[in-house]
């Protein structure tokens, strides 16, 4: 316990499943966490009940490809904690899904703007308020779908999620030396409500089991435990890396 003593945080897409997850835990860990989501009541539920339980939180609600949600965020987490030393940019959607030949523009611009352009927003912004503090952990939630499986009509969420691993490469390159680590983790099927979107019935649900070599999905606060981990001094050569935290769905044929 108390890993993150002492540490700030932000989260986005904290309103529910792994940014959720991850929120809680970071707080029962000791972090003063900053939690970002659209829906304002649902994320400001999820600082009462971290405030409750002893920890300490403010919500910003917000969209995260707003540039100023962004900044407001490192701005709330400097004001009111002192300064940054983790960001977990896990918001994300699916977007609109279709074969390629039927995917509209608009919904392929609005998916790469939610789930890829709001991670560099972030970064863009967190990064400065890391180094001012000597170092930090930034750690983005990118998926299997796109780099261990190509799901058929999720391309626009495949490729966004996909070009997160490399933004944190670059960053890993570019900050490396300034104290900031940046890692991309990859969950795999996970029970969660924007999971339940594609999992969503029985067969499905047997289905994206059977793909993983555990045979089962994971639970949000699995998720959370190994963000826990790259966000801690725990991992603190680990940098750069595509984290797998995806039960085994990259090596199982059976």
């Amino acid at each position: 316990m108390n890993s993150l003593a002492g540490k700030v945080a932000i989260v986005t897409g904290a309103s529910s499943g792994i940014g959720r997850a991850t929120a809680k835990l970071f707080a029962a860990e000791g972090a003063s966490v900053v939690v970002a989501a659209r829906g304002r009541t649902a994320l400001e539920a999820v600082a009462a009940e971290i405030v409750g339980a002893g920890g300490q939180a403010v919500a910003v609600a917000g969209d995260v490809r707003d540039e100023d949600l962004a900044r407001s965020l490192v701005e709330t987490a400097c004001d009111r904690f002192g300064g940054l030393d983790i960001a977990v940019n896990n918001a994300g959607s699916l977007g609109e899904m279709a074969p390629i030949a039927e995917l509209s523009t608009a919904g392929w611009r609005d998916c790469i703007d939610t789930n890829l352009t709001s991670a560099y927003l972030g970064a863009k912004y967190q990064v400065p308020a890391m180094v001012a503090r000597g170092g930090g952990s930034l750690i983005f939630t990118s998926t299997f779908v796109g780099t261990t499986v190509g799901f058929p009509g999720m391309s626009a969420y495949a490729a966004s999620k996909a070009g997160v691993i490399g933004l944190a490469k670059v960053i890993a390159a570019e900050y490396g030396a300034q104290g900031v680590r940046a890692n991309a983790v990859l969950p795999g099927g996970t029970d969660t409500p924007m999971g339940r979107e594609v999992i969503n019935s029985p067969e499905m649900r047997a289905f994206v089991e059977n793909m993983h070599a555990l045979k089962r999905l994971a639970a949000p606060e699995e998720i959370a435990s190994s963000i826990l981990h790259l966000a801690s001094d725990a991992a603190s050569f680990i940098t750069g890396t595509a984290f797998l935290v995806e039960g085994g769905v990259s090596i199982c044929r059976t």
